[in-house]
């Protein structure tokens, strides 16, 4: 502060002119009307043309109008040092120094927000310069199109003519091209939220306070900073003037209603035919994929819950229906909804679990299920059910509503089937296992001794338990990449005696309500005997026969055994055989693989083996896989079969022994070697063998002959499925050797006949496989 006001007697020419202000206020001119200050006064545009005053008294600025004591007071002052009031008074004058005007500094928060909305407008500019530009890129090819229409019509899917077709002419012909519209649904207009599946792990949500951190956001730490972040920014832009209050924590979402309807509403398939197709389905299907509880699920409650699982359920249900002749137009219709939704559900928030169901029952269906469970995997895990069991298993909570409890109860059971089929899928088609947490199935068990258990959980928990030893099996033997030694078979004998345990604790669940002659007992002695077939070929990954020892000899003789003990479960039970049509992918892969172990061993030690025994087995499966349109299978076996019976000519012989007649003598009958020996010793029909149809060496006779029908079916003259492409490698002559998994597991076994959509079935000729 000064003395003296800020203002000098000098001339405005002396001020700069970026120093000159414009005001809006009034004073009082001399002869008492009001004065505006908008213009300078040597400002021309004012029109007044007039010179400064005489007198040096000067109009200072806003800032030193008054002095502090008039300010105080709100009293007017002259605007002169000393003022009038201030000289009566005594008191001395001071005018404030006068500061510039700068706008207000803003908050931390504020320039960051501002800054923030600065990019965004231009990113929001930048898009729509780009919107423009594609509009009108749009608006000139619809025009050009139009216009080229009325001069030429060229067929919709016909192909295009070429300029290289048509050298006389100087200009290209314009093209009209059109293409079918994307496939899938738009996503439904949900909000991301918490729906209320599973929404904590806290034991009670008494115990938290306002001001702390939910214990479910420890889960999402992600989502728990966001909202930390908008609530810090929000609390920052607000005046200061009392402290922040923390807000309550929201409620759950509800869940809004069905976005999509379905094929019954739609009219796409009638209510007579859906509930024939629903019944189907839970004649069989819900055994092989536990996930479903009859009493719960039923027609109507499916139907209103979840148009996808329901549309998903009469898909899969259509395509047993169709059996092996052609496929009903209600499997297209209702193959096409279901997954129509399951793509819309890409970029959409998940809103109810039984979306899960049916993204779970697209992928079991299909030859290409790797992908949709990995949806369904992540699908789960976005609904938290993954926490389902911690919380049923928690007994302290408060008490749960008949409906909250439900709702744990299916969210558990649809949890483990989605990691027992995930990670089934990892170690069928050799891909890593995405998931590790074994803390989500810890307490699988109390599922069995709750009130609302399903009768096939049993058969759920038996396939977790299962799934849980043969990932530990993988993850201990696959790395040693065929490198038996003594602590590996410490280690097999050790999984072998794990997997009998196994078995007789599920089977004495099972016994509680079922006979021995039912299907899951029955289901639960195959997968026994498959998982020993499975851990030795594991351990036996690229090993070659002729230089095995004698410990990995008799590892291959123990899988040989499981194999044929897998295949004669299924063949001598009709329970199981009327069931196969309602398999899934993985049951069929593990009846169709212990055919063609079989195989390979008969390959390898043909004077050891019961070659007619393997012949007429492997044949039985094959002709089962025909019947339920598993033809894929059917065909791997059957072509397999052929190369063995041509190798050491039993195709006479095998025809004879499955008739029980035996092989009868004549120049086209090869008789059953009788000599033992290893597997190097020479069967009759090999070369330096006696007996038998004579051996002709491949590298030396040339190309095989083509399949006849007697062999591998109809398909013996498709071209599709019998060039060398086509075969996969681990069935080849040159892989005959190696009796381990490959590396891509069944994608690397069987042939590719999958169809477009992921299904079986997109060639009318052909019934295949799931």
């Amino acid at each position: 502060m000064s003395l003296s006001p800020t203002t000098s007697t000098s001339n405005y020419d002396d001020q700069p002119s970026g120093k000159r202000r414009r005001t809006h206020s009034f004073t009082v001119a001399p002869n008492g009307g009001p004065r505006s200050e908008m213009a300078s006064p040597q400002d021309p545009s004012s029109g007044l043309g007039m010179s400064p005053p005489a007198t040096p008294a000067h109009i200072p600025k806003r800032g030193a109008r008054a002095c502090t004591n008039c300010r105080k007071g709100k009293n007017r002052c002259e605007g002169e040092a000393p003022c009038r009031r201030c000289q009566l008074s005594g008191a001395q004058c001071v005018f404030e120094k006068p500061e510039k005007k700068n706008v207000q500094a803003l908050s931390t928060a504020s320039v960051e927000r501002l800054s923030r909305l600065e990019g965004q407008y231009l990113v929001m500019q930048s898009q729509m310069i780009g919107m423009q530009s594609s509009l009108d890129r749009i608006l000139s090819a619809i025009q050009s199109q139009s216009q080229a229409m009325v001069h030429v019509q060229p067929p919709a899917y016909g192909p295009a003519t070429s300029s290289r077709e048509s050298p006389g002419m100087s200009e290209p012909v314009p093209r009209n091209r059109t293409f079918p519209p994307l496939p899938g649904f738009a996503p439904p207009p949900h909000k991301y939220a918490t729906y209320g599946i599973v929404p904590s792990t806290a034991p009670s949500s008494d115990d938290e306070s306002e001001d702390t951190l939910p214990r479910s956001s420890l889960n999402a730490p992600i989502e728990a900073l966001q909202g930390l972040a908008n609530a810090a920014a929000e609390a920052a832009a607000a005046p200061s003037a009392s402290p922040p209050r923390m807000k309550k924590r929201k409620r759950a979402e509800p869940t809004p209603r069905n976005a999509f309807p379905h094929v019954v509403e739609k009219g796409l398939v009638s209510d007579t035919e859906a509930r024939e197709l629903y019944h189907i389905f839970f004649s069989g299907c819900h055994i092989f994929i536990p996930v479903f509880d009859p009493s719960y699920d039923t027609y109507d409650g499916l139907m209103e819950r979840s148009p996808w699982t329901f549309d998903a359920i009469l898909a899969v249900a259509a395509k047993i229906r169709s059996g092996t002749g052609p496929l009903i137009p209600a499997f297209y219709k209702c193959l096409e909804e279901a997954q129509g939704i399951a793509r819309s559900s890409l970029f959409g928030p998940v809103v109810r679990k039984e979306a899960v169901q049916g993204m779970l029952l697209l992928a079991a269906w299909s030859t290409n299920g790797w992908l949709p469970s990995g949806h369904a995997m992540r699908m789960a895990l976005d609904l938290g059910l993954h926490r389902a069991l911690e919380k049923l298993a928690d007994h302290g909570e408060k008490k749960r509503s008949e409906e909250e409890e439900r709702n744990l109860v299916v969210s558990a059971r649809i949890w483990l089937c989605l990691y027992w089929f995930d990670h089934q899928m990892s170690l069928g088609t050799g891909r890593p296992i995405v998931l590790r947490d074994e803390s989500s199935i810890r307490h699988c068990r109390v599922l069995l001794s709750h009130p609302m258990a399903s009768p096939t959980d049993v058969r759920l928990i038996s396939q977790v338990e299962l799934i849980a030893q043969k990932t530990q099996i993988y993850e201990t033997l696959s790395p040693l990449n065929g490198q038996v030694n003594h602590n590996t078979l410490s280690f097999i004998r050790r999984a072998n005696i794990a997997l009998d345990k196994w078995w007789a604790d599920c089977d004495e669940l099972h016994r509680q309500t079922m006979d021995e002659e039912a299907l899951p007992r029955k289901i639960l002695v195959g997968e026994l005997h498959y998982a020993k077939l499975w851990l030795v070929c594991v351990a036996l990954r690229g090993v070659s026969w002729d230089k095995m020892p004698f410990e990995q000899r008799e590892l291959a003789f123990q899988a040989k055994d499981a194999a044929s003990n897998c295949l004669s479960n299924l063949l001598d039970s009709p329970t199981y055989r009327a069931a196969l049509r309602y398999a899934v992918h993985d049951t069929l892969v593990m009846a169709a693989f212990s055919g063609l172990f079989l195989l390979k061993m008969a390959n390898l030690f043909p004077a050891e083996l019961d070659l007619g025994a393997i012949s007429v087995q492997v044949e039985q499966l094959a002709q089962l896989l025909s019947d339920v349109a598993a033809e894929r299978y059917a065909l791997t076996l059957r072509i397999m079969l052929a190369n063995l019976r041509r190798k050491v000519g039993l195709a006479a012989a095998a025809a004879a022994a499955a008739a029980g007649m035996g092989g009868g003598p004549g120049p086209q009958n090869a008789h059953m070697p009788t000599t033992t020996g290893g597997p190097g010793d020479v069967p009759p029909g090999m070369p330096g063998g006696g007996g038998g149809a004579p051996f002709i060496d491949p590298s030396i006779a040339g190309p095989a002959p083509p399949f006849t029908v007697e062999e591998v079916g109809p398909w013996a003259h498709d071209q599709r499925m019998f060039n060398p492409q086509a075969i996969p490698l681990w069935l080849q002559e040159q892989s005959l050797t190696d009796l381990g998994l490959p590396v891509n597991g069944s994608d690397g076994i069987f042939l590719q006949m999958g169809g477009q959509n992921g299904w079986m079935g997109d060639f009318p000729q052909m019934p295949e496989a799931w």
